[in-house]
């Protein structure tokens, strides 16, 4: 395709390629233990009349051999006043052979910085009802975060060691904590008191 002129055309070529590398592939991924990541992008089907209109590129071979296919978008801008300083973002389980398919989950993704921990802490925060919102106002045990959403992110920012406690209780309300973990008190472990029991997990 890249020797070729521009206007030649080879249609299922990168289908064909596709299907054949992945073929050899599967063996030497599963023998060495490997995760691979393939990238892909949205493309529209001409002429569909029902259903979605959009599908990926390469064939149907990546969606047959893939173990986890994920739809990752974006929703919406985080802001800081006028400057945009993220991106809010949603991904869907569109395949999964390990777990239950299906799921959505939000998260915002700072540029320089990668998914936001201090955003997840907040808004798992106030599903778990571990941090109380009232109006614009979030605190955690009778402690203002900020006004707003951002200022709250700030100040767990600013105060690693009231973003540690969120996330503790946060784990222990998921079951995410070991319970030999749960009766030392988190004397065990990494400096955090659960870096090692996480990563253990």
């Amino acid at each position: 395709e890249i020797e070729g002129e521009m206007g030649d055309a080879l249609p299922g070529l990168q289908a064909r390629l596709m299907s054949q590398a992945l073929r050899k592939l599967t063996a030497s991924i599963s023998r060495s233990n490997t995760m691979v990541i393939f990238i892909n992008q949205i493309r529209m089907k001409i002429g569909v009349m029902f259903g979605s209109p959009e599908t990926t590129t390469g064939g149907n071979a990546l969606k047959f051999y893939a173990s986890v296919r994920l739809d990752i978008r974006r929703i919406g801008s985080v802001k800081d006043r006028d400057e945009v300083v993220g991106n809010q973002t949603r991904v869907k389980v569109v395949k999964n052979k390990l777990a239950p398919p299906f799921k959505v989950v939000e998260f915002d993704i700072m540029y320089g910085e990668g998914v936001s921990k201090t955003g997840e802490l907040v808004d798992l925060g106030v599903k778990a009802g571990v941090v109380e919102k009232s109006g614009a106002w979030f605190s955690y045990n009778s402690q203002r975060l900020g006004q707003g959403r951002e200022n709250a992110k700030l100040f767990l920012r600013d105060n690693p060691d009231t973003a540690r406690e969120i996330e503790m209780a946060l784990r222990q309300n998921a079951g995410l904590i070991a319970e030999k973990f749960l009766e030392n008190g988190g004397s065990e472990g990494g400096d955090d008191g659960f870096e090692d029991e996480a990563g253990a997990m």
